[in-house]
């Protein structure tokens, strides 16, 4: 397996009875790895993702001065551009073929995989967001923005592409720990509503909007998207699509349409894959997003077009969420005595590797982030998008500039 796998790079193992072999071509830093217990070797084989994610928390096998970026951003490049050898496809194809049923989410089991990763000690998230707590990707604007200012400047862009004017109504689904509520109502002046699944995101989130004294504009509700009944001028929801499902896809966007008023818009921002249909890594089910996938496009499109929405702007973030994903990792890593006295060492061994891995995903693996901006008809956004980038002072439209877009 690691011989088909590893065309590029150098990856030095030495096997549970002494034995080191080299793979790889012999080009760039060498990363070496000592197998523990021979155990983990089989597991590896058997189930690739889970076998290196549990045995790295496990400790079945040791990384030189730990360098787990280093090893997994070997393996992930890797694995991209060769694919698994031909006695793993079997596997894969069923898979693949059993992934509705893996990823069918009514809304009590939605409810029940939300509390597995979102229901943890609202302590935890601290050592890594930013003061906001967006669990999102970030944009960055340039290069040198700390991760607060990116946050910002995502929350901006994502207004921008909402058109929002004082007064209008606004449906978040999904809308974790209210950071985006807040911001639509305080500094854009809407009227939203947030809803969430997680108990820990509605308390939080319901605090701080008291907190800001928004308590008239921003409504923040503990049920399923599923179960409102109002209709919106806005729709908008950031990082929740991953949770969806294959078989809700449809269920999903027919819930925007309908609740989306005539002329009005909506943002969907989520993480996808810039290759065709696959699977969610068996490691990231069982331990971080149980239910979780990240489509490709066409699995995303398919379903837009099938509920009658027109797309009139998709947008494709690359590295964004690498960098992202690289300032929480060194925050926790800053705060992983905290986190041992939050949980223990095998937790943050797990979340360690769950965040290095997610951002060699986005570097290596063909993981993007789409932010599709949705409609009723061609002409409710204006024709170009220059107000994207206008000055923030113009950055909202007048009724009068929307009237003439859309004639």
């Amino acid at each position: 397996m690691l011989r088909h796998l590893m065309r590029s790079g150098t990856l030095e193992l030495t096997y549970a009875d002494g034995t080191t072999r080299r793979y790889g071509d012999g080009t760039g830093e060498v990363v070496r790895v000592t197998v523990r217990d021979p155990e983990v070797v089989r597991k590896i084989v058997l189930k690739p993702d889970l076998g290196v994610g549990e045995g790295y928390v496990d400790g079945d096998y040791e990384i030189a001065d730990d360098n787990l970026r280093g090893f997994l951003g070997l393996a992930i490049r890797n694995q991209t551009g060769s694919g698994m050898p031909w006695f793993e496809k079997p596997r894969e194809v069923s898979r693949f073929f059993g992934r509705r049923f893996a990823q069918f989410n009514p809304v009590a089991k939605a409810r029940s995989n939300v509390a597995h990763h979102y229901d943890l000690s609202g302590e935890l998230y601290d050592l890594f967001l930013d003061t906001d707590r967006q669990y999102s990707c970030a944009y960055f604007e340039r290069p040198d923005m700390t991760l607060e200012e990116a946050q910002e400047a995502k929350k901006r862009h994502i207004a921008k592409k909402l058109l929002i004017e004082p007064g209008m109504t606004v449906l978040d689904i999904g809308c974790g720990w209210g950071g985006m509520a807040i911001t639509l109502a305080r500094d854009f002046g809407a009227k939203v509503v947030g809803v969430t699944l997680s108990t820990e995101q509605y308390a939080l989130a319901t605090k701080r909007v008291k907190e800001a004294g928004l308590e008239g504009q921003v409504d923040i509700r503990l049920t399923d998207y599923r179960d409102v009944r109002e209709s919106f001028d806005r729709i908008v929801s950031v990082g929740m699509f991953e949770h969806v499902g294959v078989p809700h896809y449809r269920e999903y966007f027919r819930h925007v349409r309908e609740m989306l008023k005539p002329k009005g818009v909506s943002l969907i921002h989520f993480i996808g894959r810039a290759q065709p249909a696959g699977t969610t890594s068996d490691w990231i089910t069982k331990y971080i997003f149980p239910g979780g996938y990240c489509p490709a496009m066409s699995e995303a499109s398919n379903a837009v077009e099938h509920e009658g929405l027109v797309v009139t702007d998709l947008e494709v973030w690359r590295l964004h969420y690498a960098e992202t994903l690289k300032h929480w990792c060194a925050r926790f890593e800053a705060n992983i005595d905290k986190a041992i006295a939050l949980y223990d060492e095998r937790f943050t061994r797990m979340w360690r590797f769950y965040l290095i891995a997610s951002e060699m995903a986005f570097r290596h693996g063909g993981q993007v982030v789409f932010q599709y901006q949705l409609a009723h008809e061609v002409g409710d956004v204006p024709l170009t998008r220059d107000y994207l980038y206008r000055d923030e002072s113009k950055a909202a439209l007048t009724s009068d500039e929307h009237r003439m877009a859309a004639e």
